[in-house]
Protein backbone atom coordinates (compact mmCIF):
# COMPACT_ATOMS: atom_id res chain seq x y z
CA UNK A 1 0.00 0.00 0.00
CA UNK A 2 1.30 3.58 -1.08
CA UNK A 3 2.82 5.67 1.81
CA UNK A 4 0.41 8.93 0.78
CA UNK A 5 1.95 10.82 3.69
CA UNK A 6 5.75 10.19 3.34
CA UNK A 7 7.30 13.96 2.92
CA UNK A 8 4.56 15.32 4.16
CA UNK A 9 4.61 14.02 7.78
CA UNK A 10 8.18 14.66 7.80
CA UNK A 11 7.89 18.44 7.10
CA UNK A 12 4.72 18.61 9.26
CA UNK A 13 7.00 17.08 12.19
CA UNK A 14 9.94 19.41 11.38
CA UNK A 15 12.49 17.01 10.25
CA UNK A 16 12.22 17.92 6.27
CA UNK A 17 15.26 20.73 5.83
CA UNK A 18 15.80 22.75 2.92
CA UNK A 19 19.16 21.36 0.62
CA UNK A 20 20.20 24.50 0.28
CA UNK A 21 19.93 26.27 3.90
CA UNK A 22 19.96 23.44 6.11
CA UNK A 23 16.33 24.98 7.64
CA UNK A 24 13.43 23.49 8.76
CA UNK A 25 9.74 24.98 8.29
CA UNK A 26 7.62 26.19 11.21
CA UNK A 27 4.54 24.79 9.78
CA UNK A 28 1.12 26.21 11.04
CA UNK A 29 -0.64 22.70 11.37
CA UNK A 30 -0.50 19.63 14.22
CA UNK A 31 -1.04 17.16 11.87
CA UNK A 32 -1.84 16.41 7.73
CA UNK A 33 -3.60 12.81 7.25
CA UNK A 34 -3.90 11.34 3.77
CA UNK A 35 -5.89 7.97 4.00
CA UNK A 36 -7.49 5.84 1.86
CA UNK A 37 -10.54 5.89 4.37
CA UNK A 38 -11.00 7.92 7.23
CA UNK A 39 -14.31 6.05 7.91
CA UNK A 40 -14.81 5.91 11.81
CA UNK A 41 -11.88 7.43 12.74
CA UNK A 42 -12.92 11.18 12.66
CA UNK A 43 -12.89 11.69 16.21
CA UNK A 44 -9.42 9.90 16.82
CA UNK A 45 -7.63 12.21 14.35
CA UNK A 46 -9.65 15.24 15.59
CA UNK A 47 -9.16 14.48 19.31
CA UNK A 48 -5.68 15.41 19.62
CA UNK A 49 -6.06 18.71 18.43
CA UNK A 50 -8.28 19.68 21.42
CA UNK A 51 -10.22 21.78 19.62
CA UNK A 52 -12.45 22.55 22.63
CA UNK A 53 -15.98 20.74 24.45
CA UNK A 54 -18.18 22.76 21.36
CA UNK A 55 -17.58 21.78 18.02
CA UNK A 56 -19.51 23.65 15.35
CA UNK A 57 -19.21 21.17 11.88
CA UNK A 58 -20.08 23.10 8.65
CA UNK A 59 -20.43 21.61 5.36
CA UNK A 60 -23.00 22.19 2.54
CA UNK A 61 -25.92 20.42 0.76
CA UNK A 62 -23.57 18.61 -1.07
CA UNK A 63 -20.48 17.83 1.10
CA UNK A 64 -23.43 16.89 4.07
CA UNK A 65 -24.18 14.14 2.17
CA UNK A 66 -20.96 13.06 0.96
CA UNK A 67 -18.54 13.18 4.14
CA UNK A 68 -20.18 16.20 6.50
CA UNK A 69 -23.10 13.92 8.63
CA UNK A 70 -20.60 11.50 8.79
CA UNK A 71 -18.26 13.63 10.50
CA UNK A 72 -20.75 15.26 12.99
CA UNK A 73 -21.87 11.98 13.57
CA UNK A 74 -18.56 10.51 14.91
CA UNK A 75 -17.41 13.96 16.31
CA UNK A 76 -19.85 13.60 19.10
CA UNK A 77 -17.94 11.46 21.37
CA UNK A 78 -15.74 14.49 21.64
CA UNK A 79 -18.62 16.82 23.20
CA UNK A 80 -21.28 18.81 21.66
CA UNK A 81 -21.43 18.60 17.77
CA UNK A 82 -23.45 21.92 16.08
CA UNK A 83 -24.37 21.22 12.61
CA UNK A 84 -24.28 23.86 9.87
CA UNK A 85 -25.18 22.90 6.43
CA UNK A 86 -24.89 25.93 3.70
CA UNK A 87 -26.54 25.93 0.93
CA UNK A 88 -24.92 24.98 -2.58
CA UNK A 89 -23.27 27.23 -5.16
CA UNK A 90 -21.26 29.00 -1.91
CA UNK A 91 -18.79 32.12 -2.48
CA UNK A 92 -16.00 33.16 0.22
CA UNK A 93 -17.29 36.74 0.24
CA UNK A 94 -17.87 39.03 3.31
CA UNK A 95 -21.34 38.37 3.20
CA UNK A 96 -21.06 34.56 3.86
CA UNK A 97 -18.25 34.81 5.98
CA UNK A 98 -19.80 36.79 8.52
CA UNK A 99 -23.10 34.45 8.21
CA UNK A 100 -20.83 31.86 9.51
CA UNK A 101 -19.25 33.66 11.99
CA UNK A 102 -22.89 34.08 13.47
CA UNK A 103 -24.27 31.28 13.37
CA UNK A 104 -21.36 29.08 15.05
CA UNK A 105 -20.15 31.79 17.68
CA UNK A 106 -21.10 29.62 20.37
CA UNK A 107 -18.99 27.00 19.21
CA UNK A 108 -15.06 26.64 20.70
CA UNK A 109 -13.80 26.04 17.12
CA UNK A 110 -14.97 24.97 13.09
CA UNK A 111 -14.61 21.70 11.35
CA UNK A 112 -14.95 22.53 8.12
CA UNK A 113 -15.95 19.69 5.75
CA UNK A 114 -15.54 20.49 2.00
CA UNK A 115 -13.59 22.41 -0.54
CA UNK A 116 -12.81 25.71 -2.26
CA UNK A 117 -15.12 28.03 -1.09
CA UNK A 118 -16.64 26.20 1.95
CA UNK A 119 -12.79 26.05 3.22
CA UNK A 120 -11.76 29.37 3.09
CA UNK A 121 -14.99 31.04 4.76
CA UNK A 122 -14.27 28.60 7.45
CA UNK A 123 -10.70 29.77 7.69
CA UNK A 124 -11.16 33.31 7.19
CA UNK A 125 -13.97 32.97 9.47
CA UNK A 126 -12.09 31.67 12.63
CA UNK A 127 -9.04 34.19 11.49
CA UNK A 128 -11.47 36.83 12.09
CA UNK A 129 -12.55 35.79 15.57
CA UNK A 130 -9.82 33.63 16.70
CA UNK A 131 -10.94 30.67 17.19
CA UNK A 132 -9.39 27.24 15.87
CA UNK A 133 -10.22 24.92 13.09
CA UNK A 134 -9.60 22.11 11.26
CA UNK A 135 -10.79 20.67 7.99
CA UNK A 136 -11.88 17.38 6.43
CA UNK A 137 -11.49 17.61 2.63
CA UNK A 138 -14.23 16.29 -0.53
CA UNK A 139 -12.59 16.38 -3.20
CA UNK A 140 -8.95 16.60 -4.78
CA UNK A 141 -10.24 20.31 -6.35
CA UNK A 142 -7.48 23.12 -5.63
CA UNK A 143 -4.53 23.60 -3.79
CA UNK A 144 -5.68 25.63 -1.09
CA UNK A 145 -6.61 23.17 1.88
CA UNK A 146 -2.85 23.85 3.43
CA UNK A 147 -2.63 27.54 2.71
CA UNK A 148 -3.09 30.19 5.40
CA UNK A 149 -4.27 32.75 3.20
CA UNK A 150 -8.16 32.71 1.76
CA UNK A 151 -9.56 33.70 -1.76
CA UNK A 152 -12.11 36.12 -0.57
CA UNK A 153 -14.76 38.51 -2.38
CA UNK A 154 -14.77 41.84 -1.13
CA UNK A 155 -17.90 43.78 -0.54
CA UNK A 156 -17.26 45.72 -4.19
CA UNK A 157 -16.66 42.79 -5.92
CA UNK A 158 -12.96 42.29 -6.01
CA UNK A 159 -11.29 39.31 -5.50
CA UNK A 160 -8.76 38.98 -3.30
CA UNK A 161 -5.33 36.48 -1.21
CA UNK A 162 -6.03 37.68 2.33
CA UNK A 163 -3.56 36.15 4.94
CA UNK A 164 -5.82 34.29 7.22
CA UNK A 165 -4.68 30.87 9.19
CA UNK A 166 -3.85 27.20 8.54
CA UNK A 167 -5.96 24.66 10.07
CA UNK A 168 -4.52 22.73 12.84
CA UNK A 169 -5.87 19.29 10.83
CA UNK A 170 -6.15 18.54 7.41
CA UNK A 171 -7.95 15.14 6.87
CA UNK A 172 -8.08 13.78 3.06
CA UNK A 173 -10.31 10.75 2.67
CA UNK A 174 -9.12 9.33 -0.46
CA UNK A 175 -12.15 7.11 -0.79
CA UNK A 176 -14.71 10.43 -0.72
CA UNK A 177 -12.51 12.44 -3.33
CA UNK A 178 -12.47 9.06 -5.52
CA UNK A 179 -16.57 9.09 -5.43
CA UNK A 180 -17.07 12.58 -6.21
CA UNK A 181 -17.89 14.08 -9.55
CA UNK A 182 -14.62 13.51 -11.49
CA UNK A 183 -14.32 16.90 -13.13
CA UNK A 184 -13.92 17.89 -9.11
CA UNK A 185 -10.66 15.98 -9.25
CA UNK A 186 -10.02 17.02 -13.02
CA UNK A 187 -9.98 20.67 -11.90
CA UNK A 188 -7.32 20.38 -8.76
CA UNK A 189 -5.64 18.89 -11.55
CA UNK A 190 -5.59 21.65 -13.95
CA UNK A 191 -4.95 24.11 -10.53
CA UNK A 192 -1.59 21.67 -10.58
CA UNK A 193 -0.75 21.80 -14.01
CA UNK A 194 0.28 25.40 -13.35
CA UNK A 195 3.65 24.77 -12.18
CA UNK A 196 5.69 25.06 -15.10
CA UNK A 197 4.26 28.76 -15.98
CA UNK A 198 4.10 29.48 -12.34
CA UNK A 199 8.04 28.56 -12.54
CA UNK A 200 8.71 30.27 -15.05
CA UNK A 201 7.35 33.67 -14.57
CA UNK A 202 8.16 33.34 -11.21
CA UNK A 203 12.44 32.95 -11.80
CA UNK A 204 12.15 35.27 -15.00
CA UNK A 205 10.85 37.94 -12.32
CA UNK A 206 13.25 37.01 -9.59
CA UNK A 207 15.92 37.45 -12.28
CA UNK A 208 14.72 40.83 -14.25
CA UNK A 209 13.42 42.28 -11.16
CA UNK A 210 15.64 40.91 -8.12
CA UNK A 211 12.98 39.76 -6.57
CA UNK A 212 12.80 36.82 -4.28
CA UNK A 213 13.19 33.30 -5.48
CA UNK A 214 13.01 29.79 -3.77
CA UNK A 215 13.50 26.67 -5.28
CA UNK A 216 12.11 24.69 -2.22
CA UNK A 217 8.56 23.92 -3.53
CA UNK A 218 9.59 22.44 -6.47
CA UNK A 219 12.35 20.63 -5.06
CA UNK A 220 9.53 19.22 -2.23
CA UNK A 221 7.08 18.24 -5.41
CA UNK A 222 9.87 16.40 -7.30
CA UNK A 223 9.18 13.47 -8.32
CA UNK A 224 5.05 13.79 -7.19
CA UNK A 225 4.12 15.48 -10.28
CA UNK A 226 5.01 13.16 -12.87
CA UNK A 227 3.40 10.62 -10.86
CA UNK A 228 -0.12 13.15 -10.68
CA UNK A 229 0.86 13.09 -14.82
CA UNK A 230 1.33 9.20 -15.35
CA UNK A 231 -2.07 8.52 -13.18
CA UNK A 232 -4.23 11.33 -14.20
CA UNK A 233 -6.57 9.52 -16.80
CA UNK A 234 -7.69 7.40 -13.59
CA UNK A 235 -9.39 10.30 -12.59
CA UNK A 236 -12.28 10.15 -14.63
CA UNK A 237 -12.35 6.56 -13.67
CA UNK A 238 -12.56 7.55 -10.05
CA UNK A 239 -9.32 5.79 -9.52
CA UNK A 240 -8.56 5.91 -5.54
CA UNK A 241 -4.38 5.69 -6.72
CA UNK A 242 -5.09 8.51 -8.54
CA UNK A 243 -6.54 10.79 -6.53
CA UNK A 244 -3.68 9.99 -3.77
CA UNK A 245 -1.00 11.00 -5.99
CA UNK A 246 -3.20 14.72 -6.70
CA UNK A 247 -3.62 15.23 -3.43
CA UNK A 248 -0.05 14.84 -2.23
CA UNK A 249 1.04 17.37 -5.28
CA UNK A 250 -2.06 19.30 -3.80
CA UNK A 251 -1.07 19.58 -0.10
CA UNK A 252 2.98 19.30 -1.15
CA UNK A 253 2.54 22.93 -2.84
CA UNK A 254 0.32 24.33 -0.29
CA UNK A 255 3.55 23.33 2.38
CA UNK A 256 6.10 25.11 -0.19
CA UNK A 257 3.91 28.14 1.62
CA UNK A 258 5.25 27.72 4.92
CA UNK A 259 8.87 27.86 3.53
CA UNK A 260 8.20 30.88 1.27
CA UNK A 261 5.91 32.75 2.79
CA UNK A 262 4.28 33.50 -0.50
CA UNK A 263 2.26 31.70 -2.78
CA UNK A 264 4.02 32.80 -6.24
CA UNK A 265 5.69 28.87 -6.63
CA UNK A 266 1.62 28.48 -7.56
CA UNK A 267 0.02 31.37 -8.88
CA UNK A 268 1.07 33.75 -11.53
CA UNK A 269 -0.23 34.63 -14.17
CA UNK A 270 -2.59 31.76 -15.28
CA UNK A 271 -4.43 32.34 -11.91
CA UNK A 272 -4.60 35.88 -12.77
CA UNK A 273 -6.46 34.87 -15.66
CA UNK A 274 -9.01 32.67 -13.46
CA UNK A 275 -9.79 35.73 -10.83
CA UNK A 276 -10.25 38.14 -13.48
CA UNK A 277 -13.28 35.44 -15.12
CA UNK A 278 -14.28 35.64 -11.71
CA UNK A 279 -14.14 39.24 -10.90
CA UNK A 280 -15.48 40.32 -14.35
CA UNK A 281 -17.51 38.03 -16.44
CA UNK A 282 -20.89 38.45 -14.73
CA UNK A 283 -23.84 37.13 -16.24
CA UNK A 284 -21.59 35.16 -18.68
CA UNK A 285 -20.02 33.18 -16.67
CA UNK A 286 -20.18 29.94 -17.17
CA UNK A 287 -19.65 28.40 -14.02
CA UNK A 288 -16.74 26.78 -14.33
CA UNK A 289 -14.65 26.53 -11.29
CA UNK A 290 -11.18 28.58 -10.23
CA UNK A 291 -8.98 24.75 -10.95
CA UNK A 292 -10.85 24.43 -14.39
CA UNK A 293 -10.04 28.07 -15.34
CA UNK A 294 -6.57 28.17 -14.33
CA UNK A 295 -5.91 25.13 -15.91
CA UNK A 296 -6.81 26.13 -19.12
CA UNK A 297 -4.49 29.51 -18.84
CA UNK A 298 -1.82 27.55 -17.89
CA UNK A 299 -2.11 25.78 -21.08
CA UNK A 300 -2.48 29.45 -22.85
CA UNK A 301 0.39 30.99 -21.16
CA UNK A 302 2.44 27.59 -21.53
CA UNK A 303 1.89 28.26 -25.11
CA UNK A 304 3.19 31.93 -25.20
CA UNK A 305 6.03 30.86 -23.17
CA UNK A 306 7.32 29.09 -26.10
CA UNK A 307 6.62 31.40 -28.74
CA UNK A 308 8.63 33.63 -26.31
CA UNK A 309 11.68 31.49 -25.25
CA UNK A 310 11.71 30.50 -29.12
CA UNK A 311 12.88 34.18 -30.31
CA UNK A 312 16.36 34.66 -31.50
CA UNK A 313 15.93 38.15 -29.97
CA UNK A 314 14.18 39.13 -27.15
CA UNK A 315 10.81 41.07 -26.91
CA UNK A 316 11.16 44.81 -27.07
CA UNK A 317 8.87 46.29 -25.02
CA UNK A 318 7.47 50.21 -24.86
CA UNK A 319 6.52 52.27 -22.22
CA UNK A 320 3.16 50.32 -20.72
CA UNK A 321 0.02 51.91 -22.00
CA UNK A 322 -1.59 52.55 -18.39
CA UNK A 323 -4.57 55.13 -18.15
CA UNK A 324 -6.75 55.29 -14.74
CA UNK A 325 -9.58 56.70 -16.77
CA UNK A 326 -9.51 53.26 -18.77
CA UNK A 327 -9.52 51.55 -15.60
CA UNK A 328 -12.69 53.29 -14.55
CA UNK A 329 -14.53 52.45 -18.10
CA UNK A 330 -13.51 49.06 -17.73
CA UNK A 331 -13.99 47.83 -14.18
CA UNK A 332 -16.21 50.93 -12.40
CA UNK A 333 -15.09 53.67 -10.23
CA UNK A 334 -13.90 51.19 -7.28
CA UNK A 335 -12.38 48.59 -8.55
CA UNK A 336 -11.15 49.83 -11.56
CA UNK A 337 -9.21 52.91 -9.14
CA UNK A 338 -7.83 49.63 -7.22
CA UNK A 339 -7.12 47.66 -9.97
CA UNK A 340 -5.12 50.75 -11.16
CA UNK A 341 -2.98 51.26 -8.25
CA UNK A 342 -2.42 47.68 -8.29
CA UNK A 343 -0.96 47.75 -12.01
CA UNK A 344 0.97 50.79 -11.88
CA UNK A 345 3.22 49.52 -9.43
CA UNK A 346 4.70 47.16 -12.08
CA UNK A 347 4.00 49.41 -15.30
CA UNK A 348 7.10 51.13 -17.04
CA UNK A 349 7.75 54.63 -18.14
CA UNK A 350 9.87 55.65 -21.26
CA UNK A 351 13.29 55.31 -19.08
CA UNK A 352 12.22 52.13 -17.27
CA UNK A 353 11.08 50.35 -20.60
CA UNK A 354 14.48 51.70 -22.06
CA UNK A 355 16.26 50.42 -18.86
CA UNK A 356 14.47 47.29 -19.11
CA UNK A 357 14.82 46.27 -22.82
CA UNK A 358 18.63 46.98 -22.09
CA UNK A 359 18.58 44.39 -19.33
CA UNK A 360 17.02 41.45 -20.97
CA UNK A 361 18.68 41.68 -24.21
CA UNK A 362 22.24 41.00 -22.19
CA UNK A 363 20.52 38.37 -20.70
CA UNK A 364 17.97 36.33 -23.14
CA UNK A 365 20.45 33.66 -23.99
CA UNK A 366 21.32 32.86 -20.47
CA UNK A 367 17.83 33.34 -19.30
CA UNK A 368 16.65 31.01 -22.31
CA UNK A 369 18.63 28.48 -21.07
CA UNK A 370 17.70 28.75 -17.77
CA UNK A 371 13.65 28.66 -18.15
CA UNK A 372 13.78 26.14 -21.09
CA UNK A 373 14.25 23.25 -17.96
CA UNK A 374 10.96 24.66 -16.48
CA UNK A 375 9.05 24.03 -18.98
CA UNK A 376 6.51 21.54 -19.91
CA UNK A 377 5.60 20.59 -23.18
CA UNK A 378 1.66 22.20 -24.12
CA UNK A 379 0.41 19.13 -26.05
CA UNK A 380 1.76 16.83 -22.65
CA UNK A 381 -0.10 19.30 -20.14
CA UNK A 382 -3.15 19.27 -22.51
CA UNK A 383 -3.59 15.34 -23.14
CA UNK A 384 -2.83 15.27 -19.28
CA UNK A 385 -5.87 17.30 -18.38
CA UNK A 386 -8.16 16.07 -21.40
CA UNK A 387 -7.50 12.38 -19.94
CA UNK A 388 -8.58 13.36 -16.67
CA UNK A 389 -11.91 14.72 -18.13
CA UNK A 390 -11.00 18.27 -17.96
CA UNK A 391 -12.04 21.45 -20.13
CA UNK A 392 -8.88 22.41 -22.23
CA UNK A 393 -10.02 25.24 -24.28
CA UNK A 394 -12.18 28.66 -23.64
CA UNK A 395 -15.20 26.89 -25.58
CA UNK A 396 -15.19 24.14 -23.59
CA UNK A 397 -15.21 25.93 -20.49
CA UNK A 398 -18.44 27.75 -22.02
CA UNK A 399 -16.63 31.23 -22.36
CA UNK A 400 -17.22 32.93 -25.46
CA UNK A 401 -13.95 33.91 -27.50
CA UNK A 402 -14.18 37.69 -26.81
CA UNK A 403 -14.83 37.45 -23.00
CA UNK A 404 -11.29 34.51 -23.09
CA UNK A 405 -9.78 37.13 -24.82
CA UNK A 406 -10.41 39.86 -22.54
CA UNK A 407 -9.35 37.45 -19.68
CA UNK A 408 -6.25 37.20 -20.84
CA UNK A 409 -5.44 40.65 -22.50
CA UNK A 410 -6.68 42.38 -18.80
CA UNK A 411 -5.58 39.74 -16.46
CA UNK A 412 -2.47 41.47 -15.92
CA UNK A 413 -4.84 44.50 -13.99
CA UNK A 414 -5.82 42.58 -11.33
CA UNK A 415 -2.19 42.39 -9.11
CA UNK A 416 1.15 43.72 -9.01
CA UNK A 417 2.59 40.33 -9.79
CA UNK A 418 5.03 40.92 -12.98
CA UNK A 419 4.05 37.37 -15.80
CA UNK A 420 4.74 36.83 -19.57
CA UNK A 421 1.20 38.45 -20.39
CA UNK A 422 2.69 42.32 -19.06
CA UNK A 423 6.01 41.01 -21.32
CA UNK A 424 3.97 39.85 -23.94
CA UNK A 425 1.69 43.20 -24.18
CA UNK A 426 4.47 45.88 -23.56
CA UNK A 427 6.05 44.19 -26.43
CA UNK A 428 2.97 44.63 -28.86
CA UNK A 429 2.82 40.83 -28.94
CA UNK A 430 -0.13 39.77 -26.79
CA UNK A 431 -3.14 40.30 -29.32
CA UNK A 432 -1.40 38.69 -32.51
CA UNK A 433 -0.61 35.46 -30.10
CA UNK A 434 -4.39 35.82 -28.86
CA UNK A 435 -5.76 35.94 -32.50
CA UNK A 436 -3.65 33.04 -33.27
CA UNK A 437 -4.09 31.09 -30.00
CA UNK A 438 -6.25 27.91 -30.01
CA UNK A 439 -9.79 29.08 -28.00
Amino acid sequence: MTDWNELISEVVAGRWRDPATNKAATVPFETIRIEESLDGGEADVVAPLKLGKRIAVVSDVNTNEAMGRRVAKHLKALGTIDELVLPGNLHCDEPTIAMVQEKTRHADAIVAVGSGALSDTCKYATFKDGRRYATFGTAASMNGYAASTASVTLANGYKTSLPAHAPRGIFLDLKVSATAPHWLSAAGLGDSLCRPTAQVEWWASHRLFNTFYSSVPYTLIGENESAMIKSAAGLAKHDITANGHLHRVLTICGLGVCFTGISHHGSMGEHQVSHWIDMFAGDAHPGSTHGQQVGVASLAIARLHHELLALDRPPLIRATHIVEAEFVGRYGEDIGRMCYAEAKKKSFDRAGAEAFNRKLAEMWPQLQAELRPMLMDPATMKATIAAAGGPTTASELGLSRKLWRDAMKFARDVRNRWSFLDLADDAGLLDDFLARDEQ
